[in-house]
């Protein structure tokens, strides 16, 4: 192996780095939150506008708290 690393020691490595890789990746899956639809016609130049989802329901909770 690498560097002189046992086997057992690689592959728990190797399966610590993909399970973090994987979470990670879901963790900005569920924050950005795409919008998979697709508009049957595009919008023109300067008309589309995105949303962080995640940051506007956390805000509005946050408000709704307050009151």
């Amino acid at each position: 192996m690498p560097a002189g690393v046992p086997w057992p020691t690689y592959l728990r490595a190797l399966g610590a780095s993909m399970l973090a890789m994987f979470a990670g990746a879901e963790v900005v899956h569920r924050y950005y939150r795409p919008d998979l639809s697709i508009p049957e016609i595009p919008p023109k130049p300067g008309e589309l506008r995105t949303e962080l989802l995640g940051l506007k329901e956390r805000s509005s909770k946050g408000q709704s708290s307050q009151q």
